[in-house]
């Protein structure tokens, strides 16, 4: 199951589990839209692979698989 992580990892803006700006890549790192398409162009830093738009969890759901709450930030 997907962490849903709470944050961009590159700008540190807030990412909720229904955003649909989140971008994920296969490892999850997690970035706002923004960052993926004018900084990061379309190519993750943290491992070289590309995004996806991440899934939205459906709030009922939430409650027993809740999301992330651990901010994580790039290296």
């Amino acid at each position: 199951m997907l962490e849903l992580r709470p944050n961009c990892e590159r700008c540190d803006c807030d990412l909720p589990p229904a955003s649909p700006d989140a971008r994920i890549c296969t490892f999850e790192c997690t970035f706002c839209a923004d960052c993926v398409e004018h900084h990061l162009l379309g190519v993750c830093p943290n491992c070289g692979g590309n995004f996806a738009p991440r899934p939205i969890r459906p709030a009922n759901k939430l409650e027993k698989n809740p999301a992330s709450t651990v901010r994580v930030r790039a290296k």
